[in-house]
């Protein structure tokens, strides 16, 4: 997509140059976009970690490598000589904002949205309760996460309806011998073929027609091999609500459908050495523990109220289980020196124009992605997202302050000065190239190299 610069009076436009942080699908898309837009611009992408493509490499499961098949668009993006990554660079400490307004003229932010969204409920905090994206980032090996994990328990809670919620729980419920053929950690592997699971319970607080699941990756459920997926009809209700939902979607036609067919199975059937629940209407109010440790979930039984949401009904149930993970969605992080809206997790904005307290732009400063939106949406919403945001930068182009330094290399002799140590795009190549020959002496795509100095010390061809 081409964006035209606009015209305008006396001198022609400068050349300019435009810093995007972060390296996933945002910042990748937002900098093809702009090199695209028919202004005279270079991009240097800056990544806080060794490696790019963000949650497509952290945040998509290990067995489900048709997704990070996005990757190839985004090496095309990335392999492009008008676009330079800054890999291994920490906004905030290795480059301020100042640094940024210091050499660039424009500056867009793509970091998204990693931490776990808040569920405030007592006992949320106790040993054994977890927020889905640390385990996530635990068993996609994300360099900045403990190496190891606590699976001890077997019986485990997931809350949620969507498909964090269905990943996990497969994650867990996954014999590991299943994953050996991914990319997964060797060390994750290892911890996983310890694990005593037998049973996950997946709870939701609305109806079936409610769940946000996508219907293959529900599906997927029912296929694990020696892995029951037990259902309860007592949870199934549909409001009109829900009837409607039913009718005018086919996405939640289908997942109705895979629900309902599995409520026909008979008791026999069942015969997995693990089992995933899935429990509707049940409303998590509290986690339940004894000596700091999670031993319980209590859940309130809800009620359709005819237009698909809830009401409580006061009829509390207790449920065993040794360890809650929590996947009510992501949210943003506060970037230093950058407005943030604490309620929303995002960084205020006009459409992409970052906006100051007073709610008015700051000449310069962009945000793209969930840092922009919030945690929604799919890849696809992330371009269209990217579009509008460097469309007004196109717009603004003539306008934005001038910095000091235009050179590339100034930045690059203010992080050498610093001992930062830049992995560039030739870089990641070593890494990529080193990872895809682990995997193949074992038969697999690859193999991901965990420790940020071990990817660090390949990126750079150190001994």
């Amino acid at each position: 997509m081409v964006l035209i610069p606009p015209s305008c009076e006396g001198p022609a436009l400068r050349a300019l140059r435009v810093a995007v942080v972060g390296a996933g699908p945002a910042g990748t898309y937002a900098s093809e976009i702009l090199v695209e837009s028919g202004l005279d611009v270079s991009v240097d992408l800056v990544e806080r970690l060794p490696a790019p493509y963000g949650l497509v490499r952290y945040g998509v499961a290990p067995d489900h490598p048709w997704i990070k098949q996005i990757t190839a668009a985004l090496h095309k993006v990335l392999d492009r000589s008008d676009i330079r990554l800054l890999a291994n660079v920490d906004y905030g400490t290795d480059l301020t904002l100042a640094d940024l307004r210091d050499h660039y003229d424009a500056v867009i932010f793509a970091t998204g949205a990693i931490k776990d969204a808040d569920l405030d409920i007592p006992g949320i905090d106790l040993e054994g309760s977890f927020g889905a994206a640390d385990f996530v980032s635990w068993y996609d090996g994300h360099p900045d996460v403990p190496g190891t994990w606590p699976l001890d328990a077997q019986h485990v809670a997931v809350l949620g309806a969507g498909n964090v919620a269905l990943d996990i729980t497969r994650i867990l419920a996954k014999h590991p011998k299943n994953l050996l053929a991914t990319d997964i950690p060797p060390s994750v592997a290892s911890i996983m073929e310890r694990s005593p699971l037998t049973d996950v319970h997946i709870f939701a607080r609305r109806g079936p027609a409610q769940a946000k699941f996508a219907p293959l990756e529900l599906r997927e459920l029912g296929r694990l091999p020696d892995v029951d997926v037990v259902v309860y009809p007592e949870d199934y209700d549909f409001d009109a609500g829900s009837e409607q939902a039913i009718r005018s979607n086919n996405r939640t036609e289908q997942v109705v459908k895979t629900l309902t067919d599995w409520t026909r199975r008979e008791p026999g059937e069942l015969t997995a050495s693990r089992r995933i629940h899935l429990h509707f209407l049940h409303r998590p109010v509290e986690v339940l523990g004894a000596d700091g440790h999670v031993v319980g979930l209590r859940t309130e039984r809800t009620a359709l109220t005819g237009d698909g949401n809830v009401r409580g009904t006061g009829e509390y149930h207790d449920w065993p289980v040794e360890a809650v993970y929590r996947a009510v969605g992501y949210f943003g992080s506060a970037l230093p020196e950058v407005p943030f809206d604490e309620d929303d997790g995002v960084i205020p904005n006009d459409a992409g124009r970052v906006l100051d307290a007073d709610g008015r732009p700051i000449p310069g400063l962009y945000c793209t992605g969930w840092i922009k939106r919030g945690p929604v949406g799919l890849i696809g919403h992330t371009k269209s997202d990217a579009q509008e945001t460097v469309r007004h930068l196109v717009e603004d182009a003539a306008h934005l302050p001038t910095p000091t330094h235009r050179d590339p290399a100034a930045v690059d002799a203010l992080l050498a000065s610093r001992g930062v140590e830049v992995v560039p795009w030739t870089g990641w190549q070593l890494l990529d190239a080193h990872e895809q020959q682990l995997g193949a002496t074992q038969g697999r795509e690859r193999i991901k190299v965990v420790p940020r100095e071990e990817m660090v010390d390949i990126s750079l061809d150190r001994p």
